[in-house]
């Protein structure tokens, strides 16, 4: 049975990136380096991927999970070393078998599949990934004869005056017949300025033997960026921020200013949404059609539904029913659910708390650990007191209720429907239906109190 595999290599350590973190781990647009590269390899529905990891191995795996299986390079002695520690996992399926870098984040599924196409068309034992590059520096060089037929890839730092002045680089990607790939690294030796073992002499090992050696060069050569250090992840960051941008615009959003629009891969957006400059939207995020996000909002972990409004806002992990609004200057911390037509206004902020449909909470108030029911009217400065220095406490709120500006509600706490609460009342007590809570003192006026107070005289 003739198989496609894949290998992904993601075992260095990214000594230029000077972090603590794995290098394949670093994020671009909200996914790590890796995942970007293994979710585009899954799109080609492969029979078989490995992952060949090394440093922070752990972290790899924890990361990627069972989408993948596993192999440890303990060692760090070069990409063609790398590929062989795979062998046990795939030396005895006949078919194809992709190379891709773990840190090359940009690649896109289409490539891989052109690639793939390319190679068996040719019926080559090896196929390599090419790109013209404004400035070859630091990558491979791929060498052709007269006849435009790849001679050989050579590594920057063994590459001639004249090698060097080659414009088409060795992307990193190839292809090969999986049993002559294993066939053929068993014969590559350490013989180079840096002591390792290239996957690239693999080509020259095929050649020399008589097997097809092809080269597909692609258009795009910002797929084929490799990070390896915090600059060139800001740059993976900008080309990829393009381009989920420019796929949300062809479904239909309208984003104003794409440059400083900022939207993380897999963010799901609705049609004839519109986006203000400075948004960031980030994680597993599903907004709806119609809505409107106001500039400077983030926006993480969100599900929104459509109609929905934010204005310059800070939302996470919550959910908005259709048709809600909050903003300017609001909060969604996690776990607050807010219904259909709910109005949040100015400076609210909502923690672990149910808003029916149609509740009105307008301005300069906390809600936390709370259930308000539908049509209520939330004055403003309402504070949902509901932390007593060791536990937390729950506070319901029925329908139609009213709760006067001012007031502090201290949980737990019944509040009926239709039932009122009085403006700058603290209430500690259960409210029963159609009553009104009252808590504060009563008005005292005090007689010729100016005369009490030190001032100087009138001017007359």
């Amino acid at each position: 049975m003739t198989t496609k595999n894949a290998i992904i290599m993601a075992a260095g350590k990214g000594t230029r990136m000077k972090s603590k973190l794995v290098k394949v781990l670093h994020q671009v647009c909200g996914k790590s380096m890796v995942d970007h590269v293994l979710t585009q390899v899954e799109a080609t529905d492969m029979d078989n991927i490995v992952t060949v990891v090394g440093h922070g191995a752990k972290d790899v795996e924890a990361a990627l999970g069972d989408r993948t299986k596993y192999a440890v390079q303990t060692e760090q002695l070069g990409t063609g070393h790398a590929i062989l520690q795979a062998e046990p996992l795939l030396k005895d399926e006949d078919g194809m078998t992709l190379i891709v870098s773990g840190d090359t984040p940009l690649f896109r599924a289409e490539t891989f599949q052109e690639l793939f196409e390319y190679h068996h068309a040719k019926k080559a034992a090896g196929t390599v990934l090419t790109s013209e590059a404004p400035n070859p520096q630091g990558y491979g060089r791929v060498v052709r004869n007269h006849l435009g037929i790849v001679e050989k890839i050579v590594e920057q730092k063994d590459a001639t005056k004249e090698e060097q002045d080659i414009h088409e680089i060795n992307t990193g990607v190839y292809c090969f017949d999986n049993k002559k790939l294993f066939a053929a690294l068993h014969q590559v030796t350490n013989d180079n300025a840096q002591g390792e073992y290239y996957l690239t002499d693999v080509i020259q090992i095929m050649k020399d033997q008589g097997d097809i050696v092809a080269a597909y060069r692609m258009s795009d050569f910002d797929e084929s960026m490799g990070v390896n250090t915090r600059v060139a992840l800001a740059q993976a960051t900008k080309v990829m921020q393009k381009r989920i941008n420019e796929a949300h615009m062809a479904d239909g959003v309208s984003i104003i200013d794409p440059e400083a629009t900022y939207i993380d891969a897999g963010v799901k957006i609705g049609a004839d949404t519109i986006i203000e400059p400075g948004v960031l939207i980030k994680g597993n995020t599903t907004i709806g059609e119609d809505c409107f996000i106001g500039a400077h909002s983030e926006i993480r972990d969100m599900t929104i539904e459509d109609r929905v409004t934010v204005t310059s806002s800070v939302l996470e992990d919550s959910i908005m029913h259709a048709d809600s609004n909050i903003g300017p200057y609001s909060h969604l911390r996690p776990q607050a659910e807010i219904g259909e037509h709910v109005h949040l206004g100015n400076f609210v902020e909502v923690k672990k708390a149910q808003i029916g449909a149609r509740t009105k909470v307008g301005h300069l108030t906390y809600v936390g650990d709370a259930t308000l029911g539908k049509d209520i009217n939330v004055g403003c400065g309402v504070v949902f007191v509901n932390y007593d220095g060791v536990n937390k406490h729950h506070t319901n709120v029925g329908d139609s209720a009213f709760v006067g500006s001012n007031s502090n509600i201290i949980a737990p706490v019944e509040v009926s429907d239709h039932s009122f609460i009085a403006a700058g009342s603290t209430i500690t007590d259960d409210i029963k239906f159609h009553e009104m809570g009252i808590a504060r003192a009563r008005q005292t006026n005090k007689p010729d109190f100016w005369k009490r107070v030190p001032h100087e005289p009138e001017n007359m």
